[in-house]
């Protein structure tokens, strides 16, 4: 849980994903078309990406990816951030973060 809380306040967006996963890719080009530029892990190309997605789940996340962490606090999984983007929180939490500007 470590590692991935360590990852998680990097960069104002972080997500965890998987190179596989449609609904990760989805969640990625959201944040690219908000103006963001996510910090992404793969979790199936990291070398503890096992132990994290273990780490993801304890978290509540089902399925583990993908899983969002804006200003390094844990936003949720592609369900939560969906909703926030359709209510317009997403984009004043991107602000919030640094993330975007505008």
């Amino acid at each position: 849980m470590d590692v991935v809380v360590k990852m998680a306040g990097k960069k104002a967006v972080v997500i965890f994903s998987k190179s596989t996963c449609c609904m990760c890719h989805a969640i990625e080009r959201l944040f690219y078309e908000q103006g963001a530029s996510p910090e992404i892990h793969e979790l199936d190309r990291e070398l503890r990406g096992k132990e994290m997605e273990m780490a993801l789940s304890r978290l509540g996340c089902s399925p583990a990816v993908p899983v969002v962490f804006i200003g390094g606090k844990f936003i949720g999984s592609a369900n939560t951030v969906m909703t926030l983007h359709l209510n317009g929180s997403l984009r004043k939490l991107l602000k919030e973060a640094g993330a975007i500007w505008l």
